[in-house]
């Protein structure tokens, strides 16, 4: 019997070049973590560098333990890893509270030990939760992480600096247009292999037409050391407090949430659904990996979603390509050099590929609830209500202003409280008091008098 695309494995050219693709299409969300916390302690440029490549080579740890899989650790899926964003704001705030800044990193390393490893204990109980997403919910939450990424896509078409006089300006979006352009013509006129890698050549080319505007800088390629090792405890050895292990606990349920959302995505896209072996396996491998991730001076991993929408886009669902990928990041960790040629790809040219990647996993969304029955009122309020409570934090980013800090971790993350709406909602319409319901398709939500598809009744006789 054939292997299942998830396990195929690819030529080794084919196989270098797409798991590079989903390098270029992560990058920057790795580094960006480490830049806001070393900035935010004061970092050397020396130390700040380290810093980063430091993270670089742990989520290429945490892929390849995510991808390849040990025993009943790894989701085997084409999965990517590496640091959330969803612990800069309790990691600068860790920062601002301790006096001495030269063990800010020690208290949040030792932090995220603890937290790893608590969640890879609860990774067993966690993964029961697969049976609280349906469709309905699925689809939800995978539209949600889409739309969620999308402003992430818009403020680097703009430029790596909102305080440069430069941002926004019609330079920069003339260079996210442009790669956007090329990347759908790539995808319109091309087959085969060429069109497969539509986003690598778009950012290649998106570079290359950024030079003569000066927005490519090959700085960062002539400075950086060749060969580089993440010494472990470089920042000293990790300090315990319970302020901050609470605070990154809460990170590490924020995670686990939208890494769960996420595996329950990525398995409808390769069409390998992810059950609760799945799920658990791929748990233990975002919290092993964030209690490893501090040996090498690295942050919390988490799941990456714009991988997904590049899977999503490309068809192709092989975890040695991502593994491959995962290689890369290793490398790059250990050659500063080579983790600067990603670096040299300006911000609006990652910006341009990035409507197309993470538009592609609020499509796949729409495909799934497309499955879900709506055409029942009450899979329409679920779907409603969760994506309107899930886009909060993006329409509105103070909305929960008010509200103490560790609560903000969770509400801030549109992703992780749309999934709460969904689940809660899901439970409510669909299975409390089922049997004393009415179980056939009923009316809009909106108009009691009419049918969803927005044919009017045939009025009764009066």
């Amino acid at each position: 019997m054939a292997d299942h695309p998830v396990d195929e494995k690819l030529p080794a050219l084919k196989m270098a070049t797409t798991g590079l693709q989903h390098v270029a299409a992560m990058y920057a969300g790795v580094v960006a973590p480490p830049l806001i916390v070393g900035a935010a302690i004061g970092l050397t440029a020396t130390d700040l560098t380290f810093l980063t490549g430091a993270c670089l080579f742990t989520a290429g740890l945490a892929t390849l333990l995510q991808t390849l899989g040990i025993w009943k650790i790894g989701a085997r899926l084409p999965f990517v890893n590496g640091v959330t964003f969803a612990g800069v704001a309790p990691m600068t705030a860790i920062v601002a509270s301790t006096e001495d800044k030269s063990d800010a990193l020690p208290i949040i390393f030792g932090a995220v030990i603890v937290a790893g490893l608590l969640g890879f204990l609860a990774a067993p109980v966690f993964c029961k939760a697969v049976r609280f997403f349906p469709p309905v919910v699925t689809g939800t939450v995978i539209t949600l992480i889409g739309i969620s990424l999308l402003p992430v896509a818009f403020g680097w078409a703009q430029g790596p600096d909102p305080a440069a006089h430069d941002y926004g300006s019609a330079t920069n979006l003339g260079l996210a247009a442009g790669t956007l352009v090329i990347v759908l013509l790539l995808r319109r006129f091309t087959r085969g292999f060429v069109k497969q890698i539509a986003v690598l050549l778009g950012l290649v080319a998106g570079t290359l037409l950024a030079i003569p505007f000066g927005a490519t800088d090959f700085g960062p390629v002539a400075d950086a050391a060749v060969i580089g090792f993440p010494t472990p405890f470089h920042f000293g050895a990790p300090q315990f407090q319970l302020a901050a292990i609470l605070s990154l606990c809460v990170v590490m349920v924020v995670s686990m949430t939208e890494s769960t959302a996420d595996m329950l995505a990525l398995g409808e896209i390769v069409d390998r659904p992810a059950d609760e072996k799945t799920i658990a396996a791929g748990l233990r491998a975002d919290t092993l990996g964030s209690a490893i991730s501090p040996l090498f001076n690295g942050f919390m991993c988490s799941a990456f979603a714009q991988n997904i929408g590049l899977v999503a886009m490309t068809k192709i669902r092989s975890r040695y390509v991502v593994a491959a990928g995962g290689g890369f990041l290793v490398l790059m960790g250990l050659c500063p050099m080579a983790a600067s040629l990603i670096a040299v790809v300006p911000r609006p040219v990652l910006g341009g590929a990035g409507v197309v990647l993470f538009g592609s996993v609020a499509a796949s969304g729409i495909q799934t609830l497309v499955r879900a029955g709506l055409d029942k009122d009450n899979n329409v309020l679920i779907v409603a209500v969760s994506l309107a409570v899930g886009i909060i934090p993006i329409t509105a980013p103070e909305f929960y202003h008010a509200f103490p800090e560790t609560a903000r971790i969770v509400l801030d993350s549109g992703i992780s409280t749309g999934c709460v709406a969904a689940v809660l909602l899901n439970l409510v319409f669909n299975h409390l008091g089922r049997r004393d319901r009415d179980a056939h398709d009923v009316t809009h939500p909106m108009e009691a008098g009419e049918e969803i598809t927005g044919v009017p009744r045939t009025p009764t006789a009066p």
